[in-house]
C-alpha cells in the first residue's frame, strides 16, 4: 500500500506532535525509501511483470534486508534511537519505531506472500493486491481517516494540499499506467520518493 503508509504519518501527529511531519512520513515509507538504494546497489532485486492486476506488475521476489519482518524491527530500532538520541522526545521515538514497523504489516496484508519473515526466511501475504477494486477503496479511507485526524489539530496549507496532490496523483498513475520499463527506472522512481519526508519538513516550516 503507497497511501496507506502516508494515512499512518498524518493520523500519528496526534499521538506524537513534537514529532516533524518530515520524520512521521519517513518512518512508516523507510522500508520502501531503503529498497531502491539496495536495488541500485544489487542488494536485493525485482522482476518486472505484466500482473493480473497493476498492484502486481513487480513480482518483489529478492528483498529481505528492507522487507523482512525482523530487519523491519531492526530499521525501527535503528531509527528509534537516532531520533531519540538527537530530540530527547521519548514518546515521539515509540511512535516513530511503531510506524516503522508498521510498513511490514500494512504490507502484510496487501501484498501476495512475498515478504519475509526473515532474510532467507519463510515468505507471507494475505494478497489483497489480488483484488484491485477492494485495495483502492481500503487505501483510499485510510488515507482520508488520516488525513482528517492530522487535519483536527493542523491547519492546512498550499504547502499540505501539494502533497496531497501529489500523493493521489502517483497514486492514480500508478493504476493506469503500463508496467514500468525496466528495473533501473523502478529504482531511480523509488528514489524520487525521498522527497516526501521533504515536503513534510517544509510543511511544518509553512
Amino acid at each position: 500500500m503507497f497511501i496507506g503508509h502516508d494515512a499512518c504519518s498524518f493520523a500519528a501527529k496526534r499521538v506524537a506532535p513534537r514529532m516533524s511531519l518530515g520524520l512521521l512520513i519517513a518512518a512508516p515509507n523507510l522500508l520502501d525509501l531503503l529498497w531502491p538504494i539496495f536495488l541500485l546497489l544489487g542488494i536485493e532485486h525485482v522482476r518486472i511483470q505484466q500482473g493480473p492486476t497493476p498492484f502486481l506488475n513487480l513480482d518483489f521476489y529478492d528483498y529481505p534486508w528492507s522487507h523482512s519482518l525482523a530487519m523491519s524491527i531492526v530499521w525501527a530500532v535503528v531509527f528509534a534511537i537516532g531520533y531519540r538520541l538527537f530530540t530527547r522526545d521519548t514518546r515521539g521515538a515509540i511512535v516513530g519505531g511503531v510506524l516503522v514497523v508498521s510498513h511490514w504489516f500494512i504490507d502484510f496484508i496487501s501484498h501476495v506472500p512475498d515478504l519475509p519473515l526473515w532474510p532467507g526466511g519463510p515468505k507471507y501475504g494475505l494478497g489483497l493486491w489480488n483484488h484491485t477494486a477492494a485495495t483502492i477503496v481500503i487505501e483510499s479511507l485510510m488515507f482520508v481517516i488520516g488525513l482528517a485526524l492530522y487535519l483536527k489539530k493542523n491547519r492546512g496549507s498550499i504547502a499540505l494540499w501539494s502533497l496531497v496532490i501529489l500523493l493521489v496523483v502517483i497514486y492514480i498513475a500508478s493504476l493506469l499506467g503500463p508496467p514500468p520499463p525496466n528495473v533501473r527506472v523502478v529504482a531511480w522512481a523509488g528514489v524520487f520518493l525521498w522527497i516526501l519526508p521533504l515536503w513534510g519538513f517544509w510543511i511544518d516550516r509553512r
